[in-house]
């Protein structure tokens, strides 16, 4: 097991599920499948001695099926402005290897289809997220309204990437994949977003 190492920033994911996607509260896609992108942005970061401040991650995910029942292939994409030691410790971490929180989602994952040191743009800009590596991924979700035009959120949901905070519902302008044999054109579906905040147990 690692030693002490610590994550918050920014999180946002966009899916093909209707919003809002019932895979939060363990219940069947709305497509029947769920396929998705994840990216997390690091403002603070640090694993025993090694900083991983403003780095970028993202995660594309395919689950054939209710995601709490199935075993889900994945693609790890990191920032490519990470050295060798930023890089192996960012694999540890959400790899699971290093415990906490992602280990929990980790162990969902039946195959890791693919890891690529890639151009991780993030942006975060009031109720807008967008991610885009070159020739791979280009997804943005825009925050939706609800009473008195204010945010929409679920707090407590069950299937939960960033525990301890309320997820601010979305929906997606535009999510577009193309790696690994998966090739994703959708728009008008889910989004969510929220700090996030990992370390150690």
């Amino acid at each position: 097991m690692a030693g002490d190492w610590h994550l918050s920033g920014t999180f946002f994911e966009s899916c093909n599920c209707d919003a809002a996607c019932p895979c939060a509260f363990l219940s069947a896609p709305t497509q029947g499948e769920c396929t998705g992108l994840v990216g997390w942005h690091i403002d603070k970061g640090e694993d025993e001695g090694v900083s991983l401040s403003n780095l970028n991650l993202a995660l594309a995910v395919h689950s054939p099926g209710p995601m709490i029942e199935t075993q889900w292939k994945v693609a790890l994409y990191v920032d490519e402005r990470a050295d060798e030691a930023q890089h192996n410790a960012l694999l540890k971490i959400f790899g699971g290897q290093a415990g906490g929180h992602p280990a929990r989602l980790a162990s969902h994952i039946g195959e890791i289809v693919g890891v690529k040191s890639v151009p991780i743009e993030f942006s975060a800009n009031g109720g807008t997220y967008s991610l885009k590596i070159p020739q791979i991924a280009d997804v943005e979700i825009v925050q939706m309204n609800g009473q008195n035009d204010g945010p929409i959120t679920i707090t407590g949901h069950p299937l939960c990437i960033s525990p301890g905070f309320p997820a601010t519902l979305a929906k997606s302008t535009k999510l577009s994949y193309s790696d690994h044999g998966w090739s994703w054109e959708l728009s008008d579906k889910t989004g969510f977003f929220s700090p996030f905040a990992y370390q150690s147990e």
